[in-house]
């Protein structure tokens, strides 16, 4: 307006979330890395002091919700991006047992009952996809959702989700990820 210029950003927080501009959330995850990294060191230099129940617990609390907050958003992300962040929830498992840097994780987060990276996704997304459907609450999200009405057989109280035909931009959608 009245000859003024706009300054373009690369970059934008939104409720603490870092948008940026080919939605790669590079810079996201480098943020979010940082932050856990911070919290993974700092309940190392603790964790002579504690027992394993309640580093647990703290790991749960502190780590796993910034790992976990807007996690639907990583749906589409490329491996890399995943194994970045698989790779934070790694250290933090070791952290909590005590457990040298290239100790196999896998028996680690069986034992505390952690899914991956990419199963918390999921499952996150199936949890709002099953709250939408069963309750009236999230309307705006319930009208994104088709559902394939069932045929009269034995399964008929069995109903599916109908996931549209993909597009490079509805791809990026909870209309296309919750089916």
């Amino acid at each position: 307006m009245h000859n003024s210029s706009l300054d373009t950003s690369h970059s934008a927080r939104s409720l603490g979330f870092i948008f940026d501009e080919h939605f790669t959330f590079s810079d996201q995850i480098t943020a979010l890395a940082k932050t856990c990294y911070c919290h993974i060191r700092q309940l190392r230099c603790i964790r002579p002091y504690r027992d394993s129940s309640t580093a647990c617990t703290i790991a749960t609390s502190i780590v796993h919700t910034e790992l976990d907050y807007c996690n639907s958003l990583y749906y589409i992300l490329p491996k890399y991006q995943l194994s970045r962040l698989q790779q934070i929830q790694n250290s933090l498992a070791r952290t909590v047992v005590k457990a040298p840097k290239f100790y196999h994780i896998t028996p680690i987060l069986r034992s505390f009952h952690w899914f991956g990276i990419t199963q918390r996704i999921e499952y996150k997304l199936l949890s709002l996809t099953y709250k939408v459907l069963t309750t009236t609450q999230l309307s705006y999200i319930h009208n994104l959702i088709s559902i394939q009405r069932p045929r009269s057989t034995c399964f008929s109280s069995v109903f599916t989700l109908v996931r549209p035909p993909s597009s490079s931009s509805l791809r990026y959608s909870f209309r296309y990820a919750s089916p």
